[in-house]
């Protein structure tokens, strides 16, 4: 019998073709495919989210983890879209104009991707335009903007201000210089200091938590 606390647990140690194996197990021995997803892999995600958040893991920990997450989406997938599971939300995120930076906001891709969110990754150096044209394309419900440089953190209150005139769709900040005052002051909708706590802010914000 394929057990899902093996996932999880397989998950987090990183083991990639291991995952890889127990979800196909799983889905042969006709488990529930939204519990796969959820008690499985979700769960074995949000394991390494909080040790991330709390220092008892780091950077390459996750990265090993997500890369695992990654092996069983692909097996699972198909069988999401058969049995019609939808994501939480869609979330757009990038890198705003003039930043080139993209360990921080491909960790928080990663985050949401295994809290169950599709994500749609625009990548570094993006406009307010392209931001604001992915989030009406995708029905986005939020949008994650990125940015390391104090120089970059202006285009985030354009994003912002772009954004406010689509409506619908709440904005997250984050970045090693971005603080909740700055979120309040371009009127982000929030501000988060890590990528475990964006996908908590995020679910907040969409009445997902």
């Amino acid at each position: 019998m394929a057990d899902l606390d093996q996932i999880s647990e397989m998950l987090q140690k990183g083991k990639a073709k291991e995952v890889e194996r127990l979800v196909g197990e799983a889905l042969v021995e006709g488990l529930n495919v939204k519990e796969i997803l959820e008690k499985g892999l979700i769960a074995g995600m949000g394991i390494i989210g909080e040790k991330f958040k709390n220092n008892q893991v780091y950077v390459p920990e996750v990265l090993i983890a997500a890369r695992a997450m990654n092996k069983g989406m692909t097996i699972l997938e198909p069988a999401m879209v058969k049995a019609g599971v939808e994501p939480l939300g869609t979330v757009v995120i990038g890198t705003v104009s003039g930043d080139l930076h993209d360990i921080g906001k491909n960790l928080v891709c990663m985050m949401f991707k295994g809290a169950g969110f599709k994500v749609v990754d625009l990548g570094t150096d993006v406009s307010p335009e392209k931001f604001a044209a992915a989030a009406k394309e995708n029905r986005a419900c939020l949008v994650g903007l990125s940015a390391l440089l104090t120089t970059t953190m202006p285009a985030m209150k354009d994003c912002v201000d772009l954004l406010k005139t689509q409506g619908g769709v709440k904005v997250i900040i984050g970045g090693a210089p971005v603080t909740q005052a700055y979120a309040d002051e371009i009127g982000a909708n929030g501000y988060s200091p890590d990528a475990a706590s964006a996908v908590e802010l995020g679910k907040k914000l969409i009445g997902a938590a």
